[in-house]
């Protein structure tokens, strides 16, 4: 254990260690970003809109009574979707579909020695393949966060018309009533957090493959269980500093 742990540690410092040419980092960076962003932006949509409209039917549902304000629904499926769902449960996706891509890329690069000749060119491999995908994952899944956090909300708002269980007024009244914008740093902190955590541990995974097509598989279904494992610890302990 502790010597995967340092040869991970080990990892991170060339990952970031200075560039020869910043020009041809930049544009790896710049692609990454597209994948990661763009190419998760259609299944991060679609599951947004979803978990907004059945978490919000779900709470009106539970608090059927009339004592309870109908309003308060609105309240409690926007934090949720702000301090939970939104963050963690898009990033276990993303987990999947943007970990797995960046551990059987670096996996297919190792098993077919492209990075032993990168290494032989005098280029810092992992510089060169793991640095942009971290800062790609750390920009971009924060931004789909947000973005998931708005479509939440407004799927929330679309079940309302659709359903009836509570009025498009009084749920927008819940969503407006008490916001307290901490909610949202925490969101944007763990978003943070756990694309640091996909992008490293699925590389790391992927970087110190060994063997075939196989073991490609295998260290990206590695990468990403290991990484939604980590997504739920970081949760945990990001939820109980910051709140």
């Amino acid at each position: 254990m502790f010597q995967s742990l340092g040869k991970y540690i080990l990892l991170l410092r060339l990952s970031f260690k200075k560039p020869e040419k910043f020009s041809v980092y930049w544009g790896e960076v710049m692609r990454e970003m597209v994948s990661v962003g763009i190419g998760s932006l259609g299944i991060i949509s679609i599951i947004s809109l979803f978990i907004g409209a059945a978490t919000t039917i779900q709470v009106a549902f539970q608090l059927s009574s009339p004592l309870v304000p109908r309003s308060i629904a609105g309240s409690i499926s926007r934090d949720s979707n702000i301090l939970e769902f939104s963050p963690t449960i898009s990033s276990l996706v993303l987990a999947g579909r943007v970990g797995s891509n960046f551990a059987s890329n670096i996996g297919t690069m190792r098993v077919t020695e492209q990075i032993d000749a990168l290494e032989i060119m005098g280029v810092n491999a992992p510089g060169y393949l793991i640095s942009p995908k971290i800062l790609a994952s750390i920009t971009m899944i924060p931004l789909l966060v947000i973005i998931s956090i708005c479509l939440g909300i407004t799927g929330g708002y679309i079940a309302c018309l659709i359903t009836g269980t509570i009025t498009p007024a009084d749920y927008l009244m819940g969503v407006n009533d008490g916001f307290d914008g901490l909610t949202v740093r925490v969101a944007l902190v763990k978003a943070f957090v756990f694309g640091f955590i996909i992008a490293s541990i699925c590389s790391y995974q992927g970087f110190y493959t060994k063997g075939g097509a196989l073991e490609v598989g295998q260290s990206a279904t590695a990468g990403v269980v290991y990484s939604c494992v980590w997504i739920l610890f970081a949760d945990l302990m990001i939820t109980s500093l910051m709140l």
